[in-house]
């Protein structure tokens, strides 16, 4: 299979973009203990609602700093600690919302699955059926949550395979990664791990150059609204 070379190699866009948004926040996703991949969900739930990276980064900081990181903590925080933590992070337009999803998917993760994402995970037949047990924890978790959190998982989970966002389409055809037309987003997923395979790169780490493609379509974005 041949494959665009782009305008800058793989690795090099990494390091320029940045990778796995969990590991800027300190967040090991493959270290063994499960509670890792929770720390994960809880910033995807923040990151997938309509309010700036920056916001849902300081937002998750506050939580981070309270010990407020697992699903029991959340659970005994309660609706009114939450908006606490929410309005803290600058997280006000969503905070009455956000403090009731919180509760409602953390207590349906802790009844059905014991707490732990990983047992999620396991119970799944396959990526489909993962990504549906996810948006069954609670109402708001829809597409755009779920991809965010299971695209750094790729790797990891055997089963995290979801979709490429639009974002990182857009980011990998700017930087020529992917050739005009290939619409079909299988496709184009295996042509980018193709191309981060031909630069040597290990599978285990694609999603960190999948990260990368997402920031560089988010900086398109930015740049196109300021126009």
């Amino acid at each position: 299979m041949s494959a665009p070379t782009g305008k800058i190699t793989p690795t090099k866009l990494v390091s320029n973009r940045g990778g796995r948004y969990a590991s800027a926040l300190g967040i090991g996703l493959a270290a063994p203990d499960a509670g890792e991949r929770f720390k994960w969900f809880l910033a995807a739930l923040l990151y997938g609602t309509r309010i700036s990276e920056a916001l849902a980064t300081r937002t998750w900081r506050e939580f981070a700093a309270r010990g407020v990181l697992t699903p029991d903590r959340i659970v005994e925080t309660g609706w009114d600690g939450l908006v606490v933590i929410l309005d803290a992070g600058g997280y006000v337009r969503y905070d009455y919302k956000t403090a009731t999803k919180l509760l409602a998917v953390c207590t349906v993760l802790m009844d059905d699955y014991g707490g732990r994402l990983d047992a999620l995970h396991d119970a799944a037949a396959d990526p489909r059926d993962l990504e549906l047990r996810l948006k069954a924890l609670g109402k708001g978790i829809g597409d755009t949550t779920v991809g965010i959190f299971l695209r750094e998982l790729r790797g990891i989970w055997a089963r995290a395979e979801p979709l490429l966002s639009p974002l990182a389409l857009a980011g990998a055809y700017s930087l020529g990664y992917l050739r005009p037309g290939t619409a079909a987003a299988d496709h184009a997923l295996a042509k980018l791990r193709y191309v981060w395979a031909a630069d040597g790169q290990p599978a285990t780490g694609f999603a960190d150059f999948e990260s990368a493609l997402v920031r560089e379509g988010l900086r398109l974005l930015r740049q196109r609204a300021s126009a």
